[in-house]
């Protein structure tokens, strides 16, 4: 078990720590949440988060802090703002680890739920971008994990104690996302309680984790209501009850199935295991065990609450995932102990012809003219045959955990499979997707031109971005407000920071010659408005971003 284990810790540094600075800071998502603690930590308030100097309440605050307290000890670079997604990724895993240790059949299962958890292709692209996501999903798991120590635990002291913990577990979550802290626990563990028949005992012991959830809670609940009283307003109908009942209110309206191919695609590899999974799974499900009664509650009720939901996004289904890895982790324990493997096999040899195809297919698209579509341009060469190379141990590991006949080695090596695929994925990302979506070298080999009395205009897209490598909270964004649209209408800075085309022309020509006037913005927009402004002294043109002087 010691050899094991360490080898799931080295595949959390080498997937997750390692590489983890070598991609650019990408917008809008990594810009914003590495900005707003930058503003934290530059104007001395942790109470209100702001966003460019604005109010900014789409999200309370500890998430914040986390990110201001890597920035902090690491600086303001790639590598610090997204390192605590990464940790809260590797707590989780040891979560499910301790989890299934203790409940789900021992050391062994543990260790393989761990290794799912973390090689899941969706947990590994979330868990090492700058989001809040997996944060409230690590705390989730907590809550949940202490819920179910408490429910197995018959010692009155040590149940209170797991009940406390699930609490603070509970009101963390909620100063990271809100609301969706509460969801998440309610739709799971009432099912659970009254499939278990004891749905008397959750009302008798509930007052236990909402006491402590307050004590957390509510403190930062009590500062921001008398620092900005509208807060609660914006926070609860605005962002909740809002984007859950309403497609035209609510942001980003997706159909009711969103999550299925989502969920479906993001539990790569682990996907193509299910017939085997089930046929272990079912057998426990029999036996009355009640962690898998637990994980199929965690797991199918909020999967149904997040898709009832008007608003979507990929990141909200992360939380299905811990469920989903103990699920995998005790079906395919389950059934390789009975001494079954056909099942397994044949999944592993159909994954292994198809990771194989698929490097197969980047080859010939990559080299010859049989294929329309090329992922790399052609000075992208390495990256290619990285991703082919990477492609085809992926296909050579499955081969060979499905010839294995000893059983932990046969999981191990389908645990491993994409590991060198996943690692090299920092790196080789064609150079279009990498750069259409991070600004920051235009940005930075600009950023001379900038000092403390040059105005800066941005559109509502890259402020965050511009915000981050500039050092600026004064930003004037033109046209549209976006998600600053709130804050916008509640500063009380004069003239207003939303400036039209039309405003900001007469700006430029009525500054002319005193002192320089930036604009950032897209390059498609900029087409828009170019015939509105006037020709720029300075311009640079990259991957689709401007950056104009006037």
């Amino acid at each position: 078990m010691k050899k094991y284990s360490i080898a799931v810790i080295a595949l959390f540094l080498i997937l997750y720590l390692l590489p983890l600075g070598a991609r650019p800071i990408s917008i809008p998502d990594e810009s914003r949440y590495a900005e707003i603690p930058r503003e934290m930590i530059a104007s001395g308030d942790w109470i209100v988060p702001r966003l460019n100097g604005l109010r900014y309440f789409e999200k309370p605050v500890l998430g914040y802090w986390l990110n201001a307290f890597s920035i902090t000890l690491f600086g303001e670079n790639a590598f610090s703002i997204r390192l605590t997604s990464a940790l809260a990724t590797g707590i989780l895993a040891l979560m499910v680890f301790l989890l299934l240790r203790r409940f789900g059949g021992g050391s062994w299962t543990g260790i393989l739920g761990a290794a799912a958890y973390l090689t899941c292709l969706l947990v590994f692209a979330l868990g090492t971008i700058n989001i809040l996501d997996g944060m409230l999903s690590m705390l989730l798991t907590g809550a949940m994990a202490s819920f179910f120590f408490a429910y197995k635990e018959n010692r009155s002291s040590r149940k209170f104690g797991f009940l406390a913990l699930f609490g603070v577990f509970c009101g963390l979550a909620f100063l990271i996302k809100g609301f969706l802290a509460f969801a998440v626990p309610l739709v799971t563990i009432v099912p659970f309680m009254l499939w278990e028949r004891r749905f008397k005992e959750l009302i008798k012991i509930s007052w236990v984790p909402l006491l402590t959830l307050l004590i957390v809670a509510l403190p930062w609940c009590i500062m921001i209501h008398l620092r900005e009283s509208d807060f609660w307003n914006y926070f609860f109908w605005t962002e909740h009850i809002k984007r859950f009942i309403s497609p035209i209110a609510g942001q980003h309206p997706k159909p009711f199935w969103y999550f299925i191919p989502i969920l479906t695609g993001g539990a790569l590899p682990w996907i193509f295991l299910l017939p085997a999974v089930f046929s272990g799974a079912k057998g426990v499900v029999r036996s009355k065990d009640s962690l898998v009664r637990f994980a199929i509650c965690w797991l199918l009720f909020p999967f149904l609450f997040f898709s009832a939901c008007s608003g979507k996004l990929i990141p909200y289904i992360l939380p299905c995932f811990s469920p989903l890895a103990i699920i995998v982790a005790i079906g395919l324990v389950n059934y390789v102990e009975r001494d079954k493997q056909k099942t397994f096999s044949i999944c592993a040899l159909f994954l292994a012809v198809l990771m194989g195809g698929a490097a197969v297919m980047l080859m010939v698209s990559q080299t010859t003219d049989l294929i329309e579509f090329r992922a790399y341009s052609r000075p992208e060469t390495w990256k290619w045959v990285v991703a082919a190379a990477g492609l085809l141990i992926w296909s050579s590991a499955c081969f060979l955990s499905a010839m294995r006949s000893d059983s932990k080695k046969k999981l191990a090596l389908y645990a491993i499979a994409p590991l060198m695929l996943l690692f090299s994925a920092h790196f080789i990302l064609p150079d279009q997707v990498m750069e259409e979506r991070a600004p920051g070298r235009l940005l930075s080999r600009n950023r001379d031109m900038v000092n403390a009395e040059t105005m800066v205009v941005s559109d509502e897209y890259l402020v965050h971005a511009v915000c981050w490598f500039y050092r600026r909270d004064n930003i004037y964004l033109l046209e549209k407000g976006g998600e600053l649209r709130y804050g916008l209408d509640r500063d009380e800075s004069s003239p207003s920071r939303l400036l039209t085309i039309k405003e900001l022309r007469k700006i430029i020509d009525s500054k002319s010659g005193k002192y320089r006037i930036i604009l950032v913005a897209e390059e498609k927009r900029y087409r828009q408005w170019m015939n509105l402004l006037p020709k720029p002294e300075f311009e640079d043109i990259n991957n689709g971003f401007v950056f104009l002087r006037f």
